[in-house]
């Protein structure tokens, strides 16, 4: 995958976790109802759905069109005590470091036929206890990493200095049983402490899964509890009903858009995960139209044209001279490539251009 953007799905033992991940990527993950069904994480590639790449290709006619892609990860389920090593602790945390977004699977539906790892059915309180899990195992994170640096620092090392005293700001933070996602710390501090990882920094979107008793609306009580939650974090919230779209990741395309009329949905909740995925964690999409194939690339917003080459190879990067250039809506108004070169409308850019949401790009390179 491009840009290596890697989403991990995260939440207590059967909450639905792997039947998300068994939709999204179609897979087969295993999936039972005894907790730590997951050990070793699963990995997909799921393919971002992008209509403009089907309408460039039908203009361009190659022999493939290749979507963007994001990797998602189902990674071992976590119960209290795993900052401490409890259940499979060290395994899902050192797991979720290599990760860019948490997808944090929340119940939201009662089912006594599938056993939960409380008692009683209480999503918050779900959520309190893996994001409690995190922030301790940051706490330890951070204070380990004080206590070394203290003696570097006291023999006159100014980046040990440094990064004590950002490190000790994000402790205070982190003891307050705040993420550090909140701490407010510089983009100067954060480079400081570059070589630590964690968890609490990671942007969250919490998926509730529901039963297919609330579709179409996907709504209930316990999801509206989370969305009021995940507004006072700052974080979203994206309810699904897991369960269908595994039903639904097993029809062919014509079958699943008639299953889907009669649930009356009219996008599909898997791609509903894609997209926000994408959006949380601040993506665009280009695309490059070479012999083959026509294909999209994901990189961050903000990327210069020298940035997106490097998504493609490294030496599209070191070796960028400049990148030819049409925007999407340019590309279909005058109806190909070619006609907006005529018009006028395919611009040569250089390093300092920042590559926009649907530019088609060719890049010239040279040593």
């Amino acid at each position: 995958m491009g840009a290596g953007i890697s989403c991990g799905i995260i939440g207590l033992p059967n909450v639905g976790k792997s039947t998300l991940f068994n939709a999204i990527t179609r897979s087969g993950a295993r999936v039972a109802n005894f907790p730590f069904c997951t050990i070793e994480p699963n990995i997909g590639t799921v393919a971002v759905s992008d209509e403009r790449l089907a309408r460039l290709n039908a203009v361009e006619q190659r022999p493939k069109a290749i979507p963007a892609a994001v990797e998602f990860v189902d990674i071992a389920g976590l119960v209290e005590g795993a900052s401490r090593g409890e259940g499979r602790g060290n395994d899902f945390l050192e797991n979720i470091h290599h990760v860019d977004l948490l997808v944090h699977v929340v119940r939201c539906f009662s089912d006594p036929n599938v056993a939960h790892v409380r008692a009683d059915l209480d999503p918050l309180d779900d959520i309190r206890t893996i994001n409690l899990e995190l922030l301790l195992a940051d706490l330890s994170t951070a204070g380990k990493a004080i206590q070394n640096l203290t003696k570097k620092s006291r023999s006159g090392d100014p980046a040990a200095r440094e990064a004590l005293a950002a490190l000790t700001k994000l402790h205070d933070h982190l003891d307050a049983e705040q993420p550090a996602r909140t701490a407010g710390l510089s983009p100067v501090e954060w480079r400081a402490i570059r070589d630590y990882r964690f968890l609490t920094r990671k942007r969250v979107m919490y998926v509730a899964n529901v039963d297919e008793g609330c579709l179409p609306g996907l709504e209930n009580e316990m999801v509206a509890a989370i969305r009021s939650y995940a507004v006072e974090e700052g974080n979203t919230v994206l309810p699904i009903c897991a369960g269908v779209e595994a039903e639904l990741a097993e029809l062919d395309p014509e079958e699943a858009a008639e299953f889907m009329a009669e649930l009356g949905l009219e996008v599909s909740g898997l791609d509903r995960v894609v997209q926000e995925c994408y959006k949380q964690l601040g993506l665009i999409t280009f695309f490059t139209v070479g012999e083959k194939e026509v294909r999209a690339w994901t990189t961050r917003a903000g990327s210069t044209a020298p940035q997106a080459g490097g998504v493609i190879h490294t030496d599209f990067e070191t070796l960028f001279i400049r990148a030819e250039t049409t925007a999407f809506a340019d590309f279909e108004a005058c109806g190909s490539r070619h006609e907006a070169k005529e018009h006028g409308r395919m611009r040569v850019e250089g390093k300092d251009y920042v590559v926009q949401d649907g530019d088609i790009l060719f890049f010239r390179i040279g040593r």
